[in-house]
């Protein structure tokens, strides 16, 4: 990303700060998103994609989603917290500083900044202290492969290396005679911010090409146009369109890829069964044979010797029939057996002809799914991406009305705590008895500040829906859902957080409480 694209990003997000910070999303491994709400009312989302080797750094809206994937986020969800205060641009370098004002608490988090470098292959997000100290590295550069600057925890953070530059914010026409008679592709090596892609805009604007040896006229012409792309540097030729729908299809990509991934799980899920369920159907003629095989047990009990491990007997119709058996059994015991196993071939065959049909129709429906998500535009993926998955056959947890009319969500497993806290909004608050296993709480807030028996209703819900229902004294802690994550490989339900206060509560149901 080229860095007069990042200045104009930059002075449109200049105009909403102080922003509140209500919560981080990481979509993917190299990507972090700050949802923002803006001083004037306005919300979206801050995106910085900073793996190489295309970063960007874009405004979008909607509401994005995805938990910490890496250390290096679950980092910075401990860390950047509260509003964010500035965003300055090294020159016009595709460097950036973003600066949180931390948060006070029971335990202050105090203020960080992001060093966010888009520079191409050496792309990078680094986490700071305010003096500069490197507190976290997405990735960390040694002196082996950088002669100029480490990059990694504990050292003082150093901007890549200084150079000298033309602003074209500031310059003047005579400024570039530096480029008379020479090809306007030059004009990369002397002026800031202007990478291949402005450089071709520039072009179309000025009605030149990167070859063209500037002279007087030219110079002119580049100099004006250059003045417009200063004040709206935002693509419009037809090599732009092919970017943003280059960005737009890597945007899509990125949302669109777990989707199928967790569509094609359950289909291989499925399509598994079917394999069963056909198993089970080819093995129905197995069954009759068990069931004639014990029929001439009965029939020949006089025949069969005692402790016999197999034996052969005259069929039905004069054939010779073999038939294995336990010989710590009586025969009338193997024939039980058989009939019992013959039962549950049949069983599973019977149950197999009514789900076949079922599943080929489930198949069907996720091959449908996936071949919509495949042609999905990018505001129907995040729209499926933010999709809270509810319980088969039902709404998520139980549902619960406070005092003041505030919606509070029951989970009543541990699937259900898992997709209740994902899915609620960062400034809801979430509850849950101290030290016992229990349902998450959630009362739907959305950053007001419910009066307190709204707090004690959500309270009493989370001790009623634990280890701890019917004690007198049961502590419960609440804090911002923001404030609540799921460490790396924790199982399902399993939680982590900070920030929380602790109500006293019975652990019994809230009078007037009806769940659904």
């Amino acid at each position: 990303m080229e860095g007069l694209l990042i200045h104009a990003v930059l002075r449109a997000l200049s105009g909403e700060l102080p922003a509140l910070n209500l919560g981080l999303a990481f979509p993917d491994e190299g990507t972090l998103a700050v949802l923002l709400k803006g001083r004037t009312g306005r919300l979206f989302n801050l995106v910085l994609r900073y793996r190489p080797p295309s970063p960007s750094l874009v405004l979008e809206e909607g509401r994005l989603e995805g938990e910490p994937k890496t250390p290096f986020q679950r980092q910075l969800h401990a860390r950047v917290r509260g509003p964010l205060v500035g965003a300055e641009q090294l020159k016009l370098d595709r460097v950036v500083f973003l600066r949180f004002a931390g948060e006070r608490g029971f335990v202050d988090t105090p203020p960080v900044v992001l060093a966010f470098e888009a520079t191409g292959r050496n792309a990078n997000l680094l986490l700071l202290d305010e003096t500069g100290t490197l507190l976290g590295v997405d990735r960390v550069i040694t002196k082996e492969v950088n002669r100029y600057r480490e990059l990694r925890p504990g050292l003082p953070y150093t901007p890549p290396p200084p150079y000298e530059k033309l602003d074209p914010r500031t310059l003047k026409e005579e400024d570039l005679r530096v480029l008379l008679g020479r090809p306007l592709k030059d004009l990369v090596r002397h002026v800031d911010g202007i990478g291949k892609e402005l450089l071709q805009e520039l072009a179309k604007r000025a009605g030149l090409t990167p070859e063209t040896p500037l002279d007087e006229e030219g110079l002119k012409r580049v100099y004006q146009a250059l003045r417009t792309l200063v004040e709206d540097p935002t693509l419009r030729t037809e090599l732009s369109e092919e970017l943003r729908r280059r960005f737009a299809e890597e945007e899509k990509a990125a949302l669109r890829k777990p989707l199928l991934e967790a569509l094609e799980r359950e289909k291989r899920t499925l399509l598994a069964r079917l394999a069963d369920y056909q198993r089970a159907l080819e093995r129905l003629e197995e069954a009759g044979e068990l069931r004639q095989k014990a029929d001439l047990l009965l029939a020949r009990l006089q025949e069969v010797p005692k402790g016999a491990d197999r034996v052969v007997l005259e069929g039905f119709l004069g054939e010779r029939v073999e038939i294995p058996l336990d010989p710590a059994l009586s025969p009338q015991e193997n024939a039980r057996k058989l009939y019992e196993r013959a039962r549950r071939l049949e069983e599973l065959a019977t149950k197999a002809l009514d789900l076949i049909p079922k599943t080929e129709a489930r198949v069907k429906a996720l091959e449908e799914e996936m071949a919509r998500v495949k042609e999905a535009s990018l505001e129907e993926l995040l729209q499926l991406s933010q999709r809270p998955r509810e319980e088969k056959g039902g709404r998520l947890g139980l549902r619960y009305t406070s005092p003041s009319g505030y919606l509070v969500l029951v989970g009543r497993n541990a699937k259900e705590n898992d997709l209740l806290t994902r899915a609620a909004h960062s400034e809801d608050l979430w509850f849950h008895a101290q030290g016992v296993p229990g349902s998450h709480v959630i009362l739907k807030a959305e950053g007001k500040s419910p009066p307190l028996e709204d707090l004690l209703f959500a309270a009493r819900l989370a001790a009623y829906h634990s280890k701890a229902r019917g004690e007198l004294q049961v502590p419960v802690d609440y804090t911002r859902k923001k404030h609540v994550w799921r460490p790396r490989k924790a199982a399902m339900g399993q939680v982590l957080y900070t920030g929380a206060k602790t109500l006293f509560v019975e652990g019994t149901l809230p009078e007037g409480a009806e769940g659904g």
